[in-house]
Order: C-alpha cells, then sequence, then structure tokens
C-alpha cells in the first residue's frame, strides 16, 4: 500500500514537473510584451493578417515570425505604434494583406434576409444575431467591420456602413442610435 503510494506521488510529481515546464516554455498568456503588442491592435479578429486573429498576430509579432505591417484595419497608424513599441522602422502597410479602409459597421437589409444563418458562422465576434429562417440584424457595438459576414451570404444582403470616427466609436465601439447618422 505504502509503495503504490510512493509510486502515486512520484507519477504526480512528475507530471506537474512536466507540465510547469511546459507552462514556462511555451508560454503565450499573460506575456506582457504580447499583451502590449495585442493592446495596439485593433481588435477586428478579421484574419487579413494571416492569423486567425489579434492576439495570434500579436503572439507572431512578439517572436518575430511576422512583420509588424501586416494589418489592414490597424492601418499606418497601428504599424508606427507598434513599431514605437517595440523599437522597430515604420515600413508600409504590406500590400498582401489588404488595404487600409475607412472604420465600418456591417448591416443587414432585413427586408432581403434568408435566415440562413451564414453570417452568424462567420462572424468572429458573435455580433450578428438570428435565427435559422428569421430575420438576422447586427449588434452594432460589437461589430468589429471586419467584412467577414459579407462573402458567405447568398442574397448579398449585408453592407458595410462607413463610421464616422467619434470619442465613442474611436475603437470601433458604435452607438446603435448612430446607425442611421453613417454615411
Amino acid at each position: 500500500m505504502l509503495t503504490a503510494l510512493l509510486v502515486m506521488t512520484g507519477i504526480a510529481l512528475a507530471l506537474g514537473a512536466a507540465l510547469g515546464y511546459a507552462a514556462v516554455r511555451f508560454r503565450t498568456e499573460g506575456d506582457p510584451l504580447v499583451d502590449k503588442i495585442d493592446a495596439v491592435l485593433p481588435q477586428t479578429q478579421c484574419g487579413q493578417c494571416g492569423y486567425p486573429g489579434c492576439k495570434p498576430y500579436a503572439q507572431a509579432i512578439a517572436s518575430g515570425e511576422a512583420g509588424i505591417n501586416q494589418c489592414p484595419p490597424g492601418g499606418e497608424d497601428g504599424i508606427r505604434k507598434l513599431a514605437d513599441l517595440l523599437g522597430r522602422e515604420f515600413t508600409p502597410l504590406s500590400e498582401e494583406h489588404g488595404i487600409e479602409k475607412p472604420k465600418a459597421v456591417a448591416v443587414i437589409d432585413e427586408q432581403t434576409c434568408i435566415g440562413c444563418t451564414l453570417c452568424i458562422q462567420a462572424c468572429p465576434v458573435d455580433a450578428i444575431v438570428g435565427a435559422a429562417k428569421q430575420m438576422h440584424t447586427v449588434v452594432a457595438p460589437l461589430c468589429t467591420g471586419c467584412e467577414l459576414c459579407i462573402a458567405p451570404c447568398p442574397v448579398d444582403c449585408i453592407a458595410m456602413v462607413s463610421v464616422a470616427e467619434t470619442v465613442p466609436t474611436w475603437k470601433w465601439r458604435y452607438p446603435a442610435a448612430a446607425i442611421g447618422k453613417a454615411a
């Protein structure tokens, strides 16, 4: 009985040591540099940079795998902030990853929507609500303007509406009352 307890304790210690090593060796959560880089990125989660979201892109920048000029939504301002943060030279936005555009929010033409749910599945930030065979709508304050909902829509009922940059909208936040004022 004592031998079995010692063996189990030894296994638990070895497993704990291995997990502890892995947590230190492969850490990404809580890395201060990654967190600072991620804070500069626009949080659109659009994937235009070649990574599945802003956090993985921040991790790639921190590890040297990615350049600081791959984020079209962050644009020139974002590249300058990253260059300052990391002590690197400014490089223009990589054309391969897209072009800088004004901030926008998705708007669904509710008369045309057929309720297919493809836009809901494509939205990386859960900004679209609705049910199968029912009309869908965009929760404007949650929409990051990534445009990932447009391509899967079979009836082309989604449009991007420019958002004027104001104090409430400077970080992609969008007051629902302003939806009619967007141009």
